[in-house]
Protein backbone atom coordinates (compact mmCIF):
# COMPACT_ATOMS: atom_id res chain seq x y z
CA UNK A 1 0.00 0.00 0.00
CA UNK A 2 2.92 2.43 -0.59
CA UNK A 3 0.83 4.06 -3.09
CA UNK A 4 -1.64 5.07 0.21
CA UNK A 5 0.95 6.52 2.30
CA UNK A 6 2.20 8.65 -0.92
CA UNK A 7 -1.28 9.55 -1.74
CA UNK A 8 -1.50 10.87 1.75
CA UNK A 9 1.55 12.78 2.39
CA UNK A 10 0.86 14.77 -0.71
CA UNK A 11 -2.66 15.65 0.66
CA UNK A 12 -0.96 16.63 3.72
CA UNK A 13 1.48 18.26 1.95
CA UNK A 14 -1.59 20.54 0.44
CA UNK A 15 -3.41 20.85 3.78
CA UNK A 16 -6.48 19.30 2.58
CA UNK A 17 -5.74 16.78 6.05
CA UNK A 18 -5.74 20.38 7.32
CA UNK A 19 -9.05 21.29 6.34
CA UNK A 20 -7.68 24.04 3.49
CA UNK A 21 -6.85 23.59 0.00
CA UNK A 22 -3.79 25.66 -1.59
CA UNK A 23 -4.85 27.21 -4.88
CA UNK A 24 -2.68 26.71 -8.14
CA UNK A 25 -1.08 29.70 -8.92
CA UNK A 26 -1.04 28.70 -12.44
CA UNK A 27 -3.18 26.86 -15.22
CA UNK A 28 -2.09 25.50 -19.08
CA UNK A 29 -6.30 26.09 -19.58
CA UNK A 30 -6.07 30.05 -19.29
CA UNK A 31 -6.42 30.30 -23.03
CA UNK A 32 -10.25 29.83 -22.56
CA UNK A 33 -11.33 32.55 -20.66
CA UNK A 34 -13.78 34.58 -21.91
CA UNK A 35 -12.29 38.13 -23.12
CA UNK A 36 -14.45 40.06 -21.20
CA UNK A 37 -14.80 38.83 -17.68
CA UNK A 38 -15.13 42.72 -16.19
CA UNK A 39 -18.91 42.26 -17.51
CA UNK A 40 -20.51 39.11 -15.63
CA UNK A 41 -24.24 38.09 -14.71
CA UNK A 42 -25.05 39.73 -11.60
CA UNK A 43 -24.83 37.60 -8.23
CA UNK A 44 -28.66 36.20 -7.56
CA UNK A 45 -28.92 35.34 -11.56
CA UNK A 46 -30.54 31.78 -11.04
CA UNK A 47 -28.85 28.44 -12.90
CA UNK A 48 -30.01 28.63 -16.28
CA UNK A 49 -31.22 24.83 -16.54
CA UNK A 50 -32.93 24.39 -13.32
CA UNK A 51 -33.49 28.09 -12.19
CA UNK A 52 -31.55 27.44 -8.60
CA UNK A 53 -31.22 30.58 -6.88
CA UNK A 54 -27.88 29.13 -4.53
CA UNK A 55 -24.58 27.39 -4.91
CA UNK A 56 -24.66 28.78 -8.70
CA UNK A 57 -21.15 29.43 -10.61
CA UNK A 58 -20.41 31.68 -13.91
CA UNK A 59 -18.54 29.91 -16.45
CA UNK A 60 -15.31 31.60 -17.36
CA UNK A 61 -15.61 31.46 -21.11
CA UNK A 62 -19.27 31.55 -22.03
CA UNK A 63 -20.61 33.70 -19.16
CA UNK A 64 -23.21 30.82 -18.47
CA UNK A 65 -24.84 30.82 -14.69
CA UNK A 66 -25.05 27.06 -13.65
CA UNK A 67 -25.67 25.50 -10.59
CA UNK A 68 -22.81 23.48 -8.33
CA UNK A 69 -22.04 19.72 -8.44
CA UNK A 70 -24.01 20.32 -4.76
CA UNK A 71 -27.36 21.23 -6.33
CA UNK A 72 -28.19 19.40 -9.51
CA UNK A 73 -24.29 19.56 -11.16
CA UNK A 74 -25.40 21.91 -14.07
CA UNK A 75 -21.87 23.39 -14.26
CA UNK A 76 -19.96 19.76 -14.04
CA UNK A 77 -22.46 18.93 -16.85
CA UNK A 78 -21.54 22.30 -18.91
CA UNK A 79 -17.91 21.18 -18.76
CA UNK A 80 -18.60 17.66 -19.57
CA UNK A 81 -20.65 18.58 -22.80
CA UNK A 82 -18.44 21.86 -23.79
CA UNK A 83 -14.96 21.45 -22.63
CA UNK A 84 -15.37 24.82 -20.83
CA UNK A 85 -13.22 24.21 -17.76
CA UNK A 86 -13.07 27.58 -15.50
CA UNK A 87 -15.59 28.74 -13.25
CA UNK A 88 -15.63 31.14 -10.55
CA UNK A 89 -18.18 30.56 -7.81
CA UNK A 90 -20.71 33.32 -6.58
CA UNK A 91 -20.98 31.99 -3.20
CA UNK A 92 -17.43 32.52 -2.72
CA UNK A 93 -15.52 34.03 -5.41
CA UNK A 94 -13.49 31.24 -5.73
CA UNK A 95 -12.33 30.27 -9.03
CA UNK A 96 -11.87 26.29 -10.28
CA UNK A 97 -10.52 24.34 -13.40
CA UNK A 98 -12.28 21.21 -13.64
CA UNK A 99 -9.33 20.24 -16.28
CA UNK A 100 -7.03 20.38 -13.60
CA UNK A 101 -9.38 19.45 -11.10
CA UNK A 102 -8.67 22.19 -8.84
CA UNK A 103 -8.68 25.94 -7.25
CA UNK A 104 -6.76 28.53 -8.79
CA UNK A 105 -5.51 31.32 -6.89
CA UNK A 106 -7.89 34.47 -8.72
CA UNK A 107 -5.81 37.65 -6.89
CA UNK A 108 -2.81 35.94 -8.49
CA UNK A 109 -3.32 34.97 -11.90
CA UNK A 110 -3.66 38.19 -13.69
CA UNK A 111 -6.18 36.46 -16.38
CA UNK A 112 -8.14 35.81 -13.56
CA UNK A 113 -8.13 39.21 -11.86
CA UNK A 114 -11.29 40.96 -13.81
CA UNK A 115 -14.05 38.34 -12.93
CA UNK A 116 -12.83 38.05 -9.24
CA UNK A 117 -12.36 41.91 -8.56
CA UNK A 118 -15.71 42.43 -10.45
CA UNK A 119 -17.63 39.58 -8.53
CA UNK A 120 -15.88 41.30 -5.24
CA UNK A 121 -17.62 44.28 -6.12
CA UNK A 122 -21.02 43.08 -6.98
CA UNK A 123 -20.79 40.68 -3.74
CA UNK A 124 -19.91 43.44 -1.09
CA UNK A 125 -19.37 46.44 -2.76
CA UNK A 126 -15.95 47.49 -2.35
CA UNK A 127 -13.23 46.21 -4.68
CA UNK A 128 -11.04 43.40 -3.11
CA UNK A 129 -7.65 44.36 -0.92
CA UNK A 130 -4.73 43.44 -3.16
CA UNK A 131 -2.29 41.22 -2.19
CA UNK A 132 1.11 42.74 -1.91
CA UNK A 133 4.09 41.01 -3.46
CA UNK A 134 6.16 39.32 -0.97
CA UNK A 135 8.98 38.66 -3.05
CA UNK A 136 12.15 39.35 -1.16
CA UNK A 137 9.86 39.91 2.38
CA UNK A 138 11.83 37.99 4.73
CA UNK A 139 10.37 36.46 7.90
CA UNK A 140 12.45 36.12 11.34
CA UNK A 141 11.17 33.34 13.28
CA UNK A 142 12.74 32.30 16.53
Amino acid sequence: MASSSTSSSQEESYGSAAGWVEARTDCPHLQALCSDLRHIPALDTPCKSCDHPAENWICLSCKEVLCSRFINGHMLEHYESTGHCLAISYSDLSVWCFSCDAYLDAQVIQQLRPAYETGHLLKFGVEPPHRSDMNGIELHLK
